[in-house]
């Protein structure tokens, strides 16, 4: 299931990355921030499963701090 999500979630942030390079709209990089942070919030969590609790600590507040950004650009927009 973690995977999938992982899988899906890079896919999503790397193709708004994308979009944003070719066609130089860079309105949309809350979201990619957005999908990326998902994307190291699973990586944290199978990091965490995996007993290595520093690294999926660190993703996590990586994580954090992501979401914090995508929604400060969110609201400054």
């Amino acid at each position: 299931m973690l995977n999938c999500l992982k899988i899906i979630f890079s896919i999503i942030g790397i193709s708004l990355a994308a979009y944003g390079l070719i066609t130089r709209d860079f309105e949309l990089n809350y979201l990619m921030i957005l999908f990326l942070g998902l994307f190291l919030f699973t990586l944290g969590i199978q990091e965490c499963q995996k007993q290595r609790t520093v690294y999926g600590w660190l993703l996590i507040g990586l994580f954090l701090f992501s979401i914090y950004v995508s929604i400060q650009s969110f609201v400054l927009i």
